[in-house]
């Protein structure tokens, strides 16, 4: 299975559709989608293992997968500027 498939599977699982938003203060219109898209690009590819790792573990425990997804989601902010 690769990252994309991965993260999608997980986040609907999880209860959310990959078209919905992202709750981030001060930013309308950020969705899983956008933020799917941005981890799985090729750019991001030595980090991928990371994020997996770490969301595997957090699952495992039955911690909130979305609170790690936010901090990535104000990553991927701060990282385009938006």
């Amino acid at each position: 299975m690769n990252f994309k498939t991965y993260l999608t599977t997980l986040i609907e699982e999880k209860g959310q559709a990959t078209h919905n938003e992202i709750n981030l203060e001060g930013h309308i219109g950020l969705t899983w989608e956008m933020l799917i898209d941005f981890v799985s690009a090729p750019e991001m590819k030595d980090y991928q293992s990371d994020i997996k790792t770490t969301l595997v573990k957090i699952d495992f425990l039955n911690g909130d997968i979305f609170h790690y997804l936010h901090h990535l989601a104000k990553g991927m902010v701060a990282a385009l500027g938006y």
